[in-house]
C-alpha cells in the first residue's frame, strides 16, 4: 500500500483529502494546477502586464519574467536557452517541428507510428499532402513499442533522403515508453534528424538532451500541474527554421504572437517543482498504481492490462485496464463519471462524449469485445480514492461479472 503522499509536503499545501469530492483519475488528459503554479502566475496577471517587446520598464519587467522562465525550462533539460522556444502547448510544437523540418531542413522522409499522438499523425498527413514525402509506419508488438529492428533497416538504406523519425517518448493511451537513448544512438549513427513528443513524460522522467541527443522535443505545461494553453519546443542549435507563425517576430522570430507572459512563469514553476520532487512523486504514484492493479485483479476476473505496467520503466501515471465483454461496458465511464469518478477511454484530444475506436488499440490489435478504460494518476491521488473506485466498480460490474471473494 502506497506511503504518505507526498502532498503532505509543504510544497503540495493546501489540497486536502474529502471523500465527498470528485475522484480524479485522468491526469493524463490534464493535471490541476497546483497552488504553488497560480500563485507565481496571480501577481503577473495583476501587476506584470507589460508587453514583453515593449521598451518601457513594464515591458522589460515582463521580458525578465519570461527570459527567467525559460532559463529554467532549459536547465530542466539540460539545454541551453537559446535552444527553448514557448509555443501554446505539445499540438503546436509537434506541428512546428514536422512541417518546418520538411520545409526549412530539407526533410524528404518521415519515420513514425501508428500509435502517435494525432498531433503527429495528423501533422506528418497533413504535411505529405504538401509536399513530395515518402512515410514509414513502423510495425508495433504487441504492447505497443516500435520495431526498432524496422527502423535501423529503414535509417540503414542507401541513397535514402534526409529523414525525420518522430516517436513519441510514452504512449499517452497505453503508457508504453520508448527506448529514447537507442533510437537517439539511431539517428545519430545514420544521419538522421529526430522529434520526440514528451508531452507525457517531461516532468515525470530526468530527461536531458545532451545525454540523450534529439534534434526536436516537445513539452506541455498542463501535463506536469502547470497552466493549459502554454508549451514548448526544444530545438537543437544545429537546426535552423523560419518561423511557423508569422507576425512581430517574437520568440527570436521563430513564433509571432505576444507571450502568455502568466502562462510562461506558471510554467516554468511547475516544472521547477516537478523536477525537484521527480523521485518523491515518482515513487508514490508507482506504488499507488501497484495498489490499483492488485485491487483490480482481486476483485474481477480476466483483467488485462495494455502496454507494459510491469516493467519498471514505464509510464508509472497511466494505467490501461482492459475489462472482458459486458453488457455494462457500453456505459461504463458513463456510470463512473455519475458515480463521481473520472477517467477516459483513450486520448482526451478525440471529440465526442466517448471513443469508440482508439487508433493506439487497433494498432496493438486488441480485442474489440473488450472494454478498455484509461486511469492515470497524479501524486494529489489518494488510496482511499482507489478504494472506492474499486467500490464504484464492482457496483456496476457485479450484476453482469462475477467477482472473486476478496
Amino acid at each position: 500500500m502506497p506511503t504518505q503522499n507526498p502532498c503532505s509536503n509543504a510544497s503540495l499545501k493546501g489540497f486536502v483529502f474529502s471523500m465527498n469530492r470528485r475522484i480524479y483519475f485522468d491526469n493524463a488528459a490534464t493535471t490541476p494546477l497546483l497552488d504553488e503554479v497560480l500563485e507565481v502566475m496571480l501577481p503577473v496577471l495583476r501587476e506584470h502586464y507589460g508587453n514583453p517587446s515593449s521598451i518601457h520598464a513594464e515591458g522589460r519587467r515582463a521580458r525578465t519574467l519570461v527570459e527567467s522562465a525559460r532559463k529554467t525550462v532549459a536547465q530542466a533539460l539540460g539545454a541551453s536557452t537559446a535552444e527553448i522556444f514557448f509555443t501554446s502547448g505539445g499540438t503546436e510544437s509537434n506541428n512546428t517541428a514536422i512541417k518546418c523540418a520538411v520545409r526549412d531542413l530539407g526533410v524528404r522522409r518521415i519515420i513514425s507510428s501508428p500509435t502517435e499522438h494525432h498531433a503527429v499523425l495528423h501533422a506528418i498527413e497533413a504535411i505529405a499532402r504538401e509536399y513530395p514525402l515518402e512515410v514509414h509506419w513502423l510495425r508495433v508488438d504487441a504492447q505497443g513499442r516500435p520495431e526498432l529492428e524496422q527502423l535501423e533497416q529503414l535509417l540503414a538504406q542507401g541513397n535514402a533522403p534526409r529523414t525525420l523519425v518522430s516517436l513519441m517518448h510514452a504512449n499517452n493511451e497505453i503508457g508504453v515508453v520508448l527506448d529514447l537513448g537507442t533510437i537517439s544512438a539511431l539517428c545519430g549513427q545514420y544521419g538522421a534528424l529526430l522529434h520526440t513528443d514528451a508531452v507525457q513524460t517531461v516532468g515525470h522522467f530526468p530527461l536531458n538532451v545532451q545525454q540523450t541527443p534529439v534534434s526536436f522535443l516537445s513539452g506541455s505545461a498542463h501535463k506536469f500541474h502547470g497552466p493549459k494553453g502554454v508549451g514548448f519546443l526544444y530545438i537543437n542549435a544545429h537546426n535552423f527554421i523560419r518561423p511557423f507563425i508569422d507576425g512581430g517576430g517574437q520568440e527570436r522570430n521563430l513564433r509571432g504572437g505576444t507571450e502568455n507572459v502568466a502562462g510562461i512563469v506558471g510554467m516554468a514553476k511547475a516544472l521547477e517543482l516537478a523536477v525537484r520532487d521527480l523521485d518523491t512523486r515518482a515513487a508514490y504514484i508507482r506504488q499507488l498504481r501497484r495498489h490499483f492493479i492488485e485491487r483490480l485483479c482481486e476483485t474481477f476476473d480476466d483483467i488485462r492490462f495494455n502496454g507494459t505496467p510491469e516493467d519498471d520503466n514505464d509510464l508509472y501515471t497511466v494505467l490501461s485496464v482492459s475489462f472482458p465483454p459486458s453488457p455494462k461496458n457500453e456505459l461504463l465511464l458513463l456510470h463512473l463519471d455519475i458515480a463521481g469518478i473520472s477517467a477516459s477511454g483513450g486520448s482526451a484530444c478525440t471529440s465526442g462524449a466517448e471513443q469508440h475506436s482508439s487508433h493506439v488499440l487497433d494498432a496493438i490489435q486488441a480485442d474489440p469485445q473488450r472494454k478498455t478504460i484509461r486511469f492515470s494518476f497524479s501524486h494529489l491521488n489518494h488510496v482511499e480514492e482507489v478504494e472506492k473506485t474499486m467500490e464504484k466498480l464492482r457496483e456496476i460490474l457485479m450484476p453482469a461479472t462475477r467477482a472473486l471473494s476478496r
